[in-house]
């Protein structure tokens, strides 16, 4: 399985995920062009992706997904609240498929296939869900914008190899910076995001299992990758693999 971040924050999102010939994108938060663009830098054609998967319809997720429909004919997969929710953005038509929250996705090519968990999260969303991807052999977990840790979510990452996580703010920078209070309440709060330090207790807790772990959607401006990696590695120390999702460009590949 091979694991590649496009993007990663409130610019934009979206993750290719390629394992037994099937090539998914998870999320469509950056334009068509830039997503053709990663793509084939990464030896990857932007036509032969089987599905777009859609957490929730915030625009940093969903904000190109019509285009990636329309224009490149890819299928996308979307709870239908979500859909409701970004429909003028969306539009209709037979690249629009809808699943159900906590629904199993399942694909199949000539060499395998991949089953998609998806987990219903409380997110500030019409109907936000987070992804296990699993080829058979590992399982790889997409765990952005959930809110807060809730105890699914703990069971669900104590049965993963490898995670790509969020891990939002910085509790001090967000609380001293210069958002308003009812936004940083809104970030902060069991709706919103959550902290590098949440972050790293959920990984040291229940990661016992994890070969790598990736952490995604830092803010620009109540975080920085140091302060994420240094605030997880104080938390568990350096065995565990660490990497830190790019907020404006294509990181580097991961496998299992």
């Amino acid at each position: 399985m091979r694991v590649i971040p496009l993007q990663s924050g409130s610019a934009g999102n979206c993750i290719y995920v390629e394992a037994n010939g099937i090539r998914l994108l998870f999320d469509a938060g950056i334009s068509g062009k830039q997503a053709q663009h990663r793509l084939a830098a990464q030896g990857s054609e932007i036509r032969g992706i089987d599905a777009v998967i859609i957490s929730h319809d915030h625009s940093d997720h969903i904000g190109s997904a019509g285009i990636l429909g329309r224009k490149f004919g890819l299928p996308v997969h979307l709870t239908e609240p979500t859909w409701h929710a970004a429909r003028h953005a969306l539009g209709e038509g037979d690249h629009i498929r809808h699943f159900q929250s906590g629904e199993v996705l399942r694909f199949a090519s000539v060499f395998g296939s991949v089953t998609v968990e998806t987990m219903r999260t409380p997110h500030d969303a019409a109907d936000g869900v987070v992804f296990v991807v699993d080829e058979g052999a590992h399982r790889v977990g997409i765990l952005t914008d959930f809110g807060h840790v809730f105890p699914e979510l703990e069971a669900l990452v104590a049965s993963l190899d490898a995670v790509y996580l969020e891990s939002n703010h910085d509790d001090v920078m967000l609380e001293n910076g210069p958002y308003p209070v009812f936004l940083k309440r809104r970030i902060s709060g069991p709706g919103g995001h959550i902290s590098n330090h949440e972050s790293a207790r959920l990984i040291a807790d229940h990661g016992r299992k994890l070969r790598w772990a990736c952490l995604a959607h830092l803010s620009a401006n109540n975080n920085s990758p140091e302060i994420a990696y240094a605030t997880h590695r104080a938390t568990y120390g350096d065995d565990l693999p660490l990497l830190v999702a790019k907020r404006s460009a294509v990181s580097a590949p991961m496998v299992l």
